[in-house]
């Protein structure tokens, strides 16, 4: 029996209460939570403006180490330390076997109907495990194939970021992007994903890494981050400074907040041949498009899920650069808080002025 933190029932505050969690099957793997973050796309599935099952469980941001494993697991082994990821891979379907792991729906990675559920209630009420992970509880149980052993000195609170936010917002310029020494680079929002993306965009070398946001603190944190140029995201002409910052408009441009305006901005600072990746979660009936002469000047338009990872490779790059110094996530850190505080961290989020919470569990 673990604690947890249950949405019962959508805009209403998480409860937390006792859940069973199962014994590993022979891919499965225990995890006991040590920190996870509170990421916005968790408020998506918590305000009901994406679907789920409930009861669920939040939570895909995660840092742990394993307590125990199944019979056939053979990539980490009890007392590993480990950064979970929501994109579990079955590592055979066609996007596993052409290196687009991210984009892996094979049911294999989860349990089958006839199956015991990996998490239930007390009563014996089943309890939907949410993006794979479920990881606003003491303790996790996962595919083998959405977690990955991380060096033991990597703080676990800090590694937990690296997860979703780090993972999207580097990735989109790592890996979606592929950005080149000196190119011009604008991010689109500030908040954990956004200013990951500026950083990743200063380790990649980028020119000027051009920072918008509405709230001035987070301007500050990305231009501690690497950000050359800061504007606020509302103002009247902010698409026109800068394009005539970057000369003509930037070569990648990334949105990270998940909002039909932020997403009209990203493709309107472009340059001829320039891209604009969309990574926030926007409503669902939403649309994000390119004009007849957007298209004939060459601009590009595309997702960027989960910044495209092969996380078994880049989470253990991702925290050779923060133990390097190269990646700040000290800096991206707002407040930790413990598991019953949750719905603070999410009033928190709603209010949108700070970076990261982290909810943290005494072990």
């Amino acid at each position: 029996m673990v604690k947890a933190a249950v949405l019962f029932e959508t805009k209403k505050p998480l409860e937390v209460a006792d859940v069973l969690v199962a014994n590993p099957g022979p891919h499965e793997v225990l995890i006991r939570t040590r920190a996870v973050g509170v990421c916005r796309s968790d408020l998506h599935f918590v305000d009901g403006a994406y679907p789920h099952p409930l009861p669920a469980i939040p939570g895909h941001e995660a840092a742990g180490v394993v307590e125990a494993v199944g019979s056939e697991v053979r990539t980490v082994k009890p007392g590993d330390h480990v950064v979970t990821c929501l994109s579990a891979f079955c590592g055979h379907c066609e996007f596993c076997i052409t290196g687009r792991m991210f984009l892996c729906v094979s049911a294999e990675t989860r349990r089958g109907k006839d199956d015991a559920p990996r998490l239930s209630m007390a009563d014996g009420g089943v309890v939907n495990q949410m993006l794979n992970l479920s990881a606003y509880a003491e303790m996790m149980l996962v595919h083998e194939h959405a977690c990955v052993a991380i060096d033991r000195d990597m703080p676990l609170d800090r590694a937990a970021l690296i997860g979703c936010a780090v993972t999207t917002g580097a990735g989109a310029v790592f890996n979606t992007n592929d950005v080149s020494p000196g190119e011009t680079v604008c991010v689109v929002g500030c908040g954990g994903i956004g200013l990951a993306a500026v950083n990743a965009a200063k380790i990649a070398g980028a020119g000027k890494i051009i920072a918008l946001d509405p709230v001035p603190e987070k301007r500050a944190i990305a231009e501690k981050l690497g950000a050359t140029h800061t504007f606020d995201a509302m103002g009247e002409n902010v698409v026109a400074e800068v394009v005539e910052l970057s000369k003509g408009g930037v070569h990648h441009a990334i949105e990270a907040v998940g909002r039909p305006q932020s997403a009209a901005t990203t493709v309107s600072v472009l340059r001829r041949g320039g891209t604009a990746t969309i990574l926030g979660m926007m409503p669902l009936s939403e649309k994000v498009g390119l004009s007849a002469m957007d298209l004939l000047s060459g601009k590009r338009l595309q997702g960027g899920l989960m910044g495209s990872n092969r996380f078994p490779v880049d989470i253990p790059r991702l925290v050779d650069f923060y133990q390097r110094g190269m990646l700040d996530l000290d800096t991206i850190i707002a407040e930790r808080l413990p598991l019953d505080q949750i719905n603070h961290a999410f009033d928190e989020l709603r209010k949108g002025d700070a970076t990261r919470s982290v909810i943290t569990f005494d072990q």
